[in-house]
């Protein structure tokens, strides 16, 4: 076991974990944080993704003592009270989901990407977030959401 300090969602967290436990099961299983899913297990889907200091990154390929003395946000840190962050209030006015499972990890890919990219075309919101798949939608409501999520000053 190793001992890992880190900061999840604002809050001090202090861990064993094994060396070779991913930080999407730390997450899920130690933490009962949820809303970090896991898909493929291979950087495929994009369902785990999570901020790391602030970039988006797969947990699903990240051991959890890898991120000892980070910052980590989850989709379940980014409401405030009653109030949706803007990236999460724009994928619901623009039903940017279907069955859910994925909106997560593009959410979360998404404020990384209005952080690097505060008003990206159509295009480079499709390279941003290609790293992240939903099977339920064709895309299309997923951009409108980041769309309106820049115009509404989410990347600010």
């Amino acid at each position: 076991m190793t001992q890992i300090v880190l900061t999840v969602n604002g809050s001090r967290c202090e861990a064993d974990v094994e060396p070779r436990q991913l930080l999407a099961y730390f997450l899920r299983d130690q933490l009962g944080l949820k809303g970090t899913n896991v898909g493929c297990d291979t950087t495929s889907c994009g369902a785990c993704t999570v901020l790391v200091d602030g970039e988006s990154v797969k947990s699903c390929t990240v051991f959890a003592v890898q991120a000892d003395g980070c910052e980590v946000t989850t989709v379940e840190g980014l409401a405030q009270g009653e109030e949706l962050h803007p990236v999460q209030q724009a994928f619901h006015e623009q039903h940017a989901l279907q069955c859910g499972y994925c909106t997560p990890g593009f959410v979360l890919a998404t404020i990384s990407l209005l952080k690097e990219n505060p008003n990206p075309s159509e295009v480079e919101i499709r390279d941003g977030l290609e790293g992240n798949l939903c099977r339920c939608t064709g895309y299309h409501n997923i951009v409108k959401a980041v769309q309106a999520a820049a115009r509404a000053g989410a990347g600010a």
